[in-house]
């Protein structure tokens, strides 16, 4: 049995509190179990979205909130350094964001992590998943939208059969839309306004909808799956349940909802849901966002899980090292990668070549590395993607790799990741060390060793496959006091080969300190 574990998000609308304990069963698997929630409403996304920075009296309303959160999970016996606590796009995009953590750190002892979108996207995944995990494998592998909409940003993943090839953190949320419409229509009915809301709406979908085709054929889609408290509401007035925290509702019951509810006043949402004066101000036009979104396909039903990135950081701690889950999230990153790399048309024979040479170099140099299996996915990514900058000119296209991959949303990766990414596929060719860089001098230390570490044995595969035609996968790796050979089998012109290790070997033998033969 492990100590309660407590995660607090700051949200657009609301701060929410989630303790869970883990526990470990007999057969070493291990299950959470909720103790204790709380979500108490305060206005952050509202200043942003409106004046750009959170107010002083917000912010005092945040702290008070915080305190008593502090006070609830000491009952617990959880301390508020061992306690979780993220912003999500509302403290993302405040423009005091940084004053404001270090006050929340002095005024109550919590550090706030804020997180970005794709981050928020590998959570919701997580969190999915595990809801989905009793599931038909029909269901766990079809080709599905996985939507949730804030108010402050739009998460969307897309899944074809069950592999992830797209993931989006868009700048449409509830409150967002809300202060766009108040400010052109402050005049106009709450009848007119409803309409102005789906026009925006129908033009903003209408703008992405050919983004998202090329990723995946939305009439193909045959799963969405709708995350979210608002859903949540919806399912529980119209839907029926599936297990506990799973619900479905039908595609004719969830419209005619939604079309019921844009007629209610505010004190009638109020009362009939529940929901506090902030969140009711929000609910028809967030059930509206995810009607408009569900148009984009032909499904007959809506999967909406009561779950949360609150419940993704809590299973995430679950995860041991080897973990199932763990290799399957991978898997998704990794299939995302590629899939940004057919959208620029790259060699995926080549990149997928390279990849596996690289995780046969890293391993061999396991025990020298000092890295993680998370620096090792880096490795992988940076494989993939590293010629991904031919789609714009031959000439200097590792520079041209490093803009696409530093601008591009990869899955599961946050943006610190994708700058890793983006800087080792910029040294993978040439002769050129990254500490003539100066950009590469500005980065933390840890930063530059696993740029360098990485970048070497990238450049190093990616010369094992000098002619983009992968004449050799049979070879065998050994390190000896001061060379690594690698000694191929059944093949014997490796004339270019060789060429191409005198001309990019160099970093590799700088930074491990081997001499590269090829036997």
């Amino acid at each position: 049995m492990q100590n309660p574990q407590a995660v607090i998000e700051i949200g657009s609308t609301g701060i929410r509190l989630l303790v869970a304990e883990i526990t470990e069963t007999d057969s070493s698997q291990k299950t959470r179990t909720i103790l204790d929630r709380s979500d108490l409403p305060v206005s952050v996304g509202r200043d942003v979205f409106t004046q750009g920075a959170i107010s002083r009296e917000t912010q005092a309303a945040c702290i008070r909130i915080l305190t008593r959160y502090a006070e609830q999970i000491a009952a617990w016996g959880i301390s508020r350094e061992e306690t979780t606590v993220i912003g999500t796009s509302a403290v993302r995009e405040a423009a005091n964001r940084d004053p404001f953590v270090d006050r929340v750190k002095v005024k109550t002892g919590f550090t706030v992590r804020v997180i970005d979108g794709i981050e928020e996207n590998r959570l919701m995944y997580i969190a999915v998943t595990d809801c989905l995990k009793e599931e038909s494998l029909g269901m766990r592998q079809s080709d599905s939208i996985i939507l949730e909409i804030a108010g402050g940003s739009t998460e969307m993943m897309l899944m074809e059969k069950g592999s992830m090839v797209g993931a989006h953190s868009m700048r449409l949320g509830t409150l967002i839309i809300e202060q766009q419409l108040y400010a052109l229509t402050a005049t106009r009915t709450d009848e007119q306004r409803f309409e102005d809301a789906r026009r925006f709406l129908q033009e903003f979908i209408r703008n992405t909808k050919g983004t998202l085709n090329t990723e995946l054929s939305l009439d193909r889609v045959q799963q969405f799956i709708a995350v979210g408290h608002d859903m949540n509401i919806a399912a529980l007035f119209c839907g029926k349940s599936i297990t506990p925290f799973l619900w479905e509702i039908q595609r004719p019951d969830f419209d005619g909802f939604v079309e019921d509810i844009q007629r209610y006043t505010m004190d009638e949402i109020i009362a009939k849901f529940r929901l506090s004066y902030s969140d009711a101000q929000t609910f028809q036009l967030s059930l509206l966002s995810y009607k408009e979104f569900v148009g984009l396909t032909n499904v007959h039903s809506i999967i909406v899980p009561e779950t949360s990135i609150r419940d993704g950081i809590i299973i995430s701690h679950m995860v041991d090292p080897n973990d199932n889950l763990r290799l399957a999230f991978d898997a998704q990153i990794i299939a995302s990668a590629t899939t940004l790399l057919k959208k620029y048309q790259g060699d995926v024979a080549h990149a997928d070549y390279v990849r596996k040479v690289c995780l046969r170099i890293y391993d061999a140099l396991q025990s020298e590395l000092g890295m993680t299996v998370h620096e090792r996915l880096l490795l992988e990514i940076s494989a993939i993607l590293h010629d991904i900058g031919m789609f714009i000119r031959a000439q200097d296209h590792n520079l041209h790799s490093h803009y696409i991959i530093l601008h591009s949303e990869i899955f599961g990766l946050s943006r610190e990741d994708t700058s890793l990414v983006a800087q080792i596929a910029s040294y993978h060719r040439g002769s050129r060390m990254p500490q003539d860089d100066p950009q590469f001098k500005l980065q933390p230390r840890s930063h530059r060793l696993v740029i360098l570490k990485l970048a070497a044995i990238l450049r190093l595969a990616d010369a094992l496959d000098r002619s983009h035609q992968q004449k050799f996968s049979d070879f065998t790796i050994s390190l000896a006091k001061d060379s690594i050979t690698f000694r191929v089998n059944g093949y014997t012109n490796l004339s270019l080969e060789k060429l191409a290790i005198a001309e990019k070997g160099g970093m590799f033998e700088n930074v491990f300190g081997y001499k590269i033969v090829l036997v």
